[in-house]
């Protein structure tokens, strides 16, 4: 039988386009390593994150109220009691997604899963439910900065989510979600603006009340609903001097004057704010040291 040898050259091209071949395709789907603790919802599956940050429900200070609720929510939900999906809404750094991942650190020895989706995949929800329907862990599918534009209609997908067959209670998967906005859609003033007779009708909603209730429906399909707001100076240094004290570093008046510079170049007094001038005045502190 002849053999033919191909061109050193045909065989670089096809080496190229093979190699070009693979960032555009999807990866082929793998088994599900359910030995992780958290995962990620990417290419339509659930890619696992084996050290995901840990966080503590200790360093969060001045939530404890919210924090008290979605304990209490989890722990239905890991007993198998009816629970609830959450809504975590308001301010910025205000410790809504520190919270939700403070749970696995709490609750991961008693089974406690979490799965991170992107906004634009939650039509995947359902695909998601299947594969996990058969595991005896518990997961939260923990969606970040949820909030949609006026022309997006993604969010009908959530909604028939939330009210549908993934009802809370009845599964090993539960939604928390977290945003900056109430009611997740865009509300505008002409909304709420009385039809008259002088209004061009091809421009304006016949039945303007009908189309705020579909805007303010999302949000409702949330049973629980958790409320964070800014906070005051004396809690952002508390927060700072936390942080600190767990470096057996001290807080003295240098460090308070710091501390508060660093929140105003900022123009916010956070929680992550703090964190963030924490970690900038412990590093260059044990730099100075070396």
């Amino acid at each position: 039988m002849a053999s033919f040898d191909l061109p050193h050259s045909l065989i670089q091209s096809l080496s190229t386009v093979l190699e070009q071949l693979k960032h555009v395709l999807p990866e082929p789907k793998q088994e599900t390593d359910f030995s992780a603790p958290a995962y990620r919802w990417q290419d339509k599956q659930l890619k696992p994150i084996y050290q995901p940050k840990a966080m503590h429900l200790d360093d969060l200070k001045g939530i404890e109220r919210q924090r008290d609720k979605i304990l209490q929510n989890t722990e239905q939900f890991l007993n198998g009691f009816p629970a609830n999906d959450i809504l975590l809404t308001g301010s910025r750094g205000t410790g809504k997604s520190s919270i939700v991942r403070a749970l696995l650190t709490k609750y991961r020895d008693q089974g406690l899963r979490l799965i991170e989706i992107e906004r634009d995949d939650l039509s995947d929800l359902p695909e998601i439910q299947k594969i996990i329907e058969n595991r005896p862990e518990k997961f939260i599918v923990y969606c970040d900065d949820l909030a949609f534009n006026a022309e997006d209609e993604n969010y009908r997908s959530l909604k028939s989510v939330l009210d549908g067959s993934l009802q809370s209670g009845s599964s090993n998967f539960i939604i928390y979600a977290t945003s900056n906005r109430r009611h997740l859609l865009p509300e505008f003033m002409h909304e709420n603006t009385p039809v008259t007779k002088v209004d061009v009708p091809q421009y304006k909603e016949l039945h303007p009340q009908e189309a705020i209730e579909e805007k303010i429906s999302l949000s409702d399909r949330f049973g629980l609903w958790l409320s964070f707001y800014p906070m005051d100076q004396n809690l952002y240094l508390e927060i700072v001097e936390h942080y600190l004290a767990k470096e057996n570093m001290p807080f003295d008046d240098a460090t308070r004057a710091e501390a508060l510079r660093w929140c105003q170049s900022r123009g916010q007094r956070s929680g992550r704010a703090a964190y963030q001038f924490s970690k900038h005045w412990i590093g260059s502190e044990k730099l100075k040291a070396l």
